[in-house]
């Protein structure tokens, strides 16, 4: 009888491992390697794979949607985009991706104030999130707000060091958050 209990008892941690964990294990180890890449070539691979994980992270139902939405981007179609990622985010709020397509689809729309919401609630959830870091400097370049610019590039280079070009984007944003626009 003791054995019968203990074996309950033990259960829980007998079973499989969350299939949620394993996916979050598996982003952690990606994102990893993407900040310890030692070529630029490497990272862009990395960046690939991190990317392809984030727009996998839900549940069958979302990650479909999640692909419906990208088609509509690539057709140019943002309407039915924005549509799709909003349904994404009501599906799966704390899906960061969901979130980040759909700053995509806003600042693509010329709704930039729509955009920067939506990429802080994706960083917020994510804050290891290099694209949509890349995103907020990208609109703070537009604004030419070179001190946000710049800070949202300091976050790019922590997470992805090896950015194609990174370093170069980086002393330019400094020097124009300086003041030295020569």
């Amino acid at each position: 009888m003791r054995r019968l209990i203990l074996a309950l008892c033990l259960l829980p941690t007998l079973a499989a491992a969350d299939p949620a964990d394993e996916k979050r294990a598996a982003l952690d180890k990606l994102l990893e390697s993407l900040r310890t890449a030692s070529t630029e070539t490497q990272a862009v691979l990395r960046e690939r794979e991190v990317m392809k994980a984030w727009m996998d992270s839900g549940t069958a139902a979302v990650t479909l949607l999640m692909g419906r939405g990208l088609r509509d981007i690539l057709a140019g179609n943002m309407t039915d985009a924005f549509a799709t990622f909003d349904d994404v985010i009501v599906l799966a709020p704390d899906l960061a991706e969901g979130w980040h397509q759909r700053a995509v689809v806003r600042y693509r729309q010329g709704d930039i104030a729509g955009a920067q919401i939506d990429l802080m609630q994706t960083i917020r959830l994510e804050p290891r999130h290099f694209d949509a870091w890349k995103m907020l400097c990208q609109i703070a370049e537009a604004r030419q707000d070179w001190k946000a610019a710049y800070k949202a590039w300091e976050h790019v280079m922590e997470l992805d060091p090896r950015t194609p070009g990174g370093e170069e984007k980086e002393r330019d944003l400094k020097r124009r958050a300086e003041g030295d626009l020569i």
